[in-house]
């Protein structure tokens, strides 16, 4: 299957044919029931975004009409999110250019959230729903904590920056356990790696200190530590976790086997053209620039071929785990 198919319309009628295909194969035994949500409910930050203007925190598509006119299209280059509910043949009234009717998948997720925010956003849910073991609710926030942990050093000792990051990771793993009490079947991930980021590359070159990107792996690291530690005691039927920092150390390590990618270390995106991500579309790239080529759409977000294999690694792991 091809990893790279932009439109997760496509990839849904592929899911379907290889099920009808696979059921059609089928003999005698047990049938195992593979877990089917009714809906994904996306909490987070802003990799998990789509704004009500359609945009996301990476390279935006653009269709082009028979005028020639050039608009947005949320359906290309989708968000993990998008890949991961397509898969189980949900849509998000974020992008739903087709107007199907009666989407229950939900973005609850804002940009700039960090562990703290994400109580709220539970409690907008549960303010006029419920979670059920039909729910796939997803969970990507914590890098704007390790941002802001690491945007005080020197000034703060790094041993109270390490220890404040994993309180976070602690806080986001009650928020698993919280959702999970109530019924919901869990899907969390990890912080992104952000010791591969041209962010990180950056501050070495800055500040004078090539010991800052090592920094915030560590940072990182940290976070993830608590989140896994507060994660170690829940029952597989109700949580998996996903593990985004691995995945983009290894695409960072071994950038030719995740669709022969060229650049891991600088930003696809030109700032001159668009001066924050949101704002980057296939017509604001630096020169010689491929979305689907190059790791990162900014200095510290993923860029649309980030998101197709950490689509991948979401549906390959909700699959995997006993819900």
């Amino acid at each position: 299957m091809n990893l790279l198919v932009n439109s997760p319309r496509r990839a849904m009628l592929a899911l379907l044919l290889g099920t009808a295909a696979l059921l059609a194969s089928c003999g005698g035994g047990t049938q195992v029931e593979p877990f089917q949500p009714t809906r994904v409910l996306a909490f987070g930050d802003e990799n998990s975004v789509i704004t009500a203007q359609g945009r996301k925190y990476t390279v935006n598509g653009l269709k082009t009409d028979a005028n020639g006119v050039k608009t947005l299209d949320c359906d290309i280059n989708a968000l993990w999110v998008q890949r991961l509910a397509s898969g189980f043949g949900l849509l998000f009234p974020d992008c739903n250019p087709n107007a199907v009717a009666d989407l229950r998948s939900r973005i609850y997720a804002q940009a700039g959230t960090k562990v703290a925010d994400l109580a709220v956003q539970v409690d907008q849910h549960l303010a006029t729903d419920t979670f059920s073991g039909k729910d796939l609710v997803t969970l990507l926030t914590g890098q704007n904590d390790v941002l802001e942990q690491y945007a005080q050093y020197p000034g703060v000792p790094k041993a109270q920056l390490l220890s404040n990051v994993y309180e976070a990771g602690l806080a986001l793993a009650r928020q698993v356990s919280r959702i999970a009490d109530a019924g919901g079947k869990v899907l969390v991930s990890t912080v992104p790696d952000l010791a591969y980021s041209p962010f990180a590359i950056a501050e070495n070159t800055d500040t004078g200190d090539n010991t800052r990107g090592a920094l915030l792996g560590e940072l990182v690291a940290k976070f993830n530590e608590g989140l896994r530690v507060g994660i170690a005691q829940e029952s597989g039927e109700q949580v998996a976790i996903m593990l985004t920092d691995e995945l983009v150390q290894a695409m960072a390590k071994f950038p030719v086997s995740y669709g022969g990618m060229t650049n891991v270390i600088a930003p696809v995106c030109d700032k001159t053209l668009a001066a924050t991500v949101d704002l980057c579309t296939t017509d604001t790239l630096v020169t010689g620039g491929d979305a689907l080529k190059y790791l990162w759409a900014d200095d510290r977000h993923l860029s649309p071929n980030g998101h197709v294999y950490l689509g991948s690694l979401a549906a390959n792991r909700s699959r995997a785990n006993p819900f």
